[in-house]
């Protein structure tokens, strides 16, 4: 039997001794979800924000007001700011989490500022730095949530791993 990807990331940070946050918005939770449906999965994942409303984004997350004001949420620079932010977000006892990641993007069925449906960014940010991925997925709005859950789990496990 083959290894969940929320199941391959939680053993990956398990034997680095890392912890994570999960900053989403267009995958409302779904993230998170999938990695607490893995039995364990609190030795790694200390919590996630769910930023769906762009002013949270800022107010929780941490992410410039000016960049959200000037270029929106669905960013690659929004991404990297909600993983980073994440991280003090869901601090235990004063230590940020070693590892945020988040998803912005848009699930359709239409489009607020114009970006085609399917857009989508992914940031990961470890101790070793920060990254981000751009998506364009296809499918309803449901597929394209689906789509990202998958695509963040594996991002995050690929710049874990590396």
């Amino acid at each position: 039997m083959t290894a969940s990807p929320a199941s391959e990331v939680l053993t990956a940070f398990e034997r680095r001794g890392w912890t994570l946050g999960v900053a989403e918005s267009l995958t409302g939770g779904a993230v998170c979800a999938e990695l607490v449906s893995v039995p364990g999965a609190s030795a790694v994942l200390l919590g996630g924000v769910v930023a769906y409303a762009t002013p949270v984004k800022h107010s929780v997350l941490g992410v410039e007001a000016e960049l959200l004001a000037e270029h929106g949420p669905v960013r690659a620079a929004v991404a990297l700011q909600m993983a980073d932010g994440v991280r003090s977000a869901v601090a235990v006892d004063g230590r940020i989490a070693d590892v945020g990641i988040s998803t912005t993007g848009i699930a359709g069925p239409e489009s607020p500022d114009g970006q085609p449906v399917g857009t989508v960014h992914v940031g990961v940010v470890t101790p070793a730095g920060g990254w981000t991925r751009e998506l364009h997925l296809e499918g309803d709005r449901a597929a394209i949530r689906a789509q990202t859950v998958v695509a963040a789990l594996a991002f995050v496990l690929e710049k874990v791993e590396e």
